[in-house]
């Protein structure tokens, strides 16, 4: 190579999101006799030798094809590239339908230890005068002007392009591009800066041939063949002078702007194999990981925000708790006294502390749908931890949370209940009803206009008409007949004793200073929840919308219980303040305090967008706001319900402790 490339983005996540997976092995899991359900190392072995245990035929498949330039994906086929002529397609899971990935299978076959040379798969012939032809170049060439990458995968392998960075490091990026383009003034785009020898102005470079490198590890008992552990390639550019008999030398592919007449692009790979006895089929996905930039950045940001989190909350536990015991001795001290003085601070509110709040409906609805988030996410986390979810499980994150959510409406059905019965509601039939479609059906709006945005523009991930049949058939035969069960048994139980009483006049709240109003709090109280998880934000933003792998869900388990606590330390504490100014509205605030963690994630994500993101196109920004106002929506019920439930068990506490008339 002739020049560096820029160093990419930070590594990535969800997908999404993404995004992570540092609390295991980034590889899949393994014991002595267990493996992950279709995980399962596959051995290889020569021609002459292969059997029923060892296969000597190497599949490569090829997944759809994106671009940090936009949001939209393509399937293989909406390339005019090389097809497959046969070939069994593998199944997707529900995950990587959600995702848009579509693996199909490729022209591309390898034998173990066959080593090849400039091998022909397929000639594509372009007349520009015919509209068909001209149609299918001018959206090769649009692809390529947007950077659009190749994904593929030899043994559930990505296959990786590992080039040297601009800090001297080497990155191994699980794609690579379809070409590139010289400007008009002779500015290099993308990859070009790889090879001195694209410098034509106004001229398209495609990398029509693969250097293809596959390192293998023996097994330790011989008998049993081989396991792939690696796949790299390096992509270049040919003009082959013989289409017949290439022999991959010569000046580079270029399609001039200016171009006419017939064009060819010849399409060839070499593949050569390497035993590699370092790397272990089990930590195959190291070196992937690993070759990530920026990675001890993200450590010590990590670290560092963690220690920071750690000791305010440490320190709000000290003063809350602290503060408190003193308030509570001075309460229970004044009534043995003969001659108690007035009442005064949160002690006078007692008789309004459980009022039932406005919109009480509406709260429980919140409350309900938040909580199914919440254990959702906690369950999901945890499995990723154990490394059941890692990159190797294709869309194995995905399903996990779309099956939690559908089999979690009973707790949703039932949290929602029974708070609407302890504030008083008697309209359970518009409770239940709200709770099984309000929150999902707003989601659910939101995905299907973006889903018939990527259908117009014929994106790969448009979901297809059967998947949407059977996600709604999950939502209406599963998950709301679940949520009615929650809220039968709900509302089958008494209230929610309270440990005071309510007084039947409400008491007047006097007027507050600007600190203590409800605008200025809310807003305050969402700072410290949001301080501790956007590091961790950036990185999975960058693997949903940059395509990068996220796996560093050891740490994002471990922000996730420090946002927990955060959330419910930061609205105790305001909330303790609003009660010390005598105002008991503190239902909706608390909700509302933690919740407004989501209104910063949004204006994080409008910054990430143009400060970060190359993304163009009106239907590529409309989709990026379309997917980030569903994750939005998600954060804030996630976190607000955090931070009711903490006020309400403050609440709930402090006033069962102190004696009261």
């Amino acid at each position: 190579m002739s020049a560096r490339l820029p160093a990419p983005c930070p590594p990535r996540w969800w997908l999404l999101l993404s995004l992570l997976l540092l609390g295991a092995a980034p590889g899949p899991r393994r014991g002595a006799a267990f493996y992950l359900p279709g995980l399962a190392p596959v051995n290889f072995c020569e021609e002459e030798k292969k059997s029923d245990e060892c296969k000597a035929e190497i599949e490569l498949f090829v997944n759809r094809l994106d671009s940090v330039e936009s949001v939209l994906p393509y399937e293989y086929t909406a390339f005019d590239f090389c097809q497959a002529s046969e070939g069994k397609r593998p199944s997707e899971n529900l995950g990587q339908v959600l995702f848009g990935e579509r693996i199909e299978p490729s022209p591309y076959k390898f034998t173990f230890k066959k080593e090849e040379t400039c091998k022909l798969v397929c000639t594509k012939t372009y007349h520009t005068e015919k509209a068909e032809d001209k149609q299918k170049l001018e959206f090769l060439k649009k692809s390529m002007l947007l950077n659009y990458q190749h994904h593929w995968i030899v043994d559930n392998m990505p296959v990786t392009w590992c080039y040297d960075v601009e800090d001297g490091q080497r990155f191994c990026n699980p794609g690579f591009p379809i070409g590139c383009y010289i400007t008009d003034k002779g500015h290099a785009k993308d990859a070009c800066v790889i090879n001195s020898e694209f410098h034509e102005r106004d001229t398209f470079y495609i990398f029509n041939h693969v250097d293809i490198k596959i390192y293998y590890h023996v097994v330790e008992t011989g008998s049993m063949g081989a396991r792939l552990v690696a796949a790299k390639l390096e992509p270049k550019s040919f003009k082959h002078t013989h289409i017949d008999k290439p022999d991959c030398s010569g000046p580079p592919m270029d399609i001039s702007n200016k171009a006419s007449g017939e064009i060819k692009v010849a399409y060839t790979y070499s593949v050569s194999f390497e035993e590699e006895k370092n790397i272990r089929w089990a930590s195959r996905w190291d070196y992937i990981l690993e070759s990530m930039p920026h990675t001890h950045i993200q450590w010590f940001s990590i670290m560092n925000s963690l220690v920071i989190v750690l000791f305010l909350s440490g320190m709000v536990a000290m003063i809350m708790l602290r503060t408190l015991h003193k308030d509570i001795a001075r309460y229970n001290q004044m009534d043995s006294t003969e001659d108690a003085q007035e009442e005064f601070g949160w002690k006078l509110v007692h008789g309004d502390i459980f009022r039932p709040p406005r919109k009480g409906m509406l709260l429980s609805v919140f409350l309900g749908s938040g909580t199914q988030i919440l254990i959702m996410t906690f369950v999901t986390l945890f499995f990723a931890c154990l490394g059941f979810l890692s990159p190797a499980n294709r869309g194995a994150l995905m399903t996990c949370a779309v099956v939690l959510w559908v089999l979690l409406g009973t707790p949703a059905g039932y949290v929602a209940a029974r708070f609407y019965k302890s504030f008083g509601g008697e309209k359970w039939k518009t409770n239940v009803l709200l709770t099984s479609f309000l929150c999902p059906g707003i989601v659910f709006a939101d995905f299907f206009i973006m889903n018939l945005i990527l259908w117009g523009e014929g994106s790969s991930a448009a979901i297809p008409f059967g998947t949407l049949v059977a996600i709604l058939a999950l939502w209406f035969c599963i998950s709301v007949p679940l949520t009615f069960i929650g809220a039968y048994f709900g509302f089958k139980k008494n209230a929610i004793e309270h440990p005071v009483r309510t007084n039947q006049i409400p008491r007047q709240i006097p007027e507050q200073s600007f600190y203590t109003k409800p605008l200025p709090g809310i807003i305050m109280g969402g700072i410290l929840p949001f301080g501790c998880i956007f590091i961790q934000l950036f990185f999975i933003l960058n693997s949903i919308w940059s395509h990068q792998m996220y796996y560093m869900f050891g740490f994002l388990f471990l922000v996730f219980i420090i946002l927990v606590i955060t959330c419910s330390e930061a609205t105790i504490l305001l909330c303790y303040f609003h009660l010390c100014a005598e105002d008991y509205h503190w239902q909706w605030r608390s909700f509302l305090t933690s919740g407004f963690t989501a209104v910063y994630f949004l204006i994080y994500a409008i910054h990430y967008f143009f400060s970060k993101l190359q993304i163009t196109g009106t239907a590529s920004t409309i989709l990026y706001f379309g997917y980030t106002m569903i994750m939005v929506l998600i954060f804030f019920l996630f976190t607000g319900t955090i931070g009711f439930f903490a006020c309400f068990w403050f609440v709930t506490k402090i006033y069962s402790v102190v004696k009261v008339d």
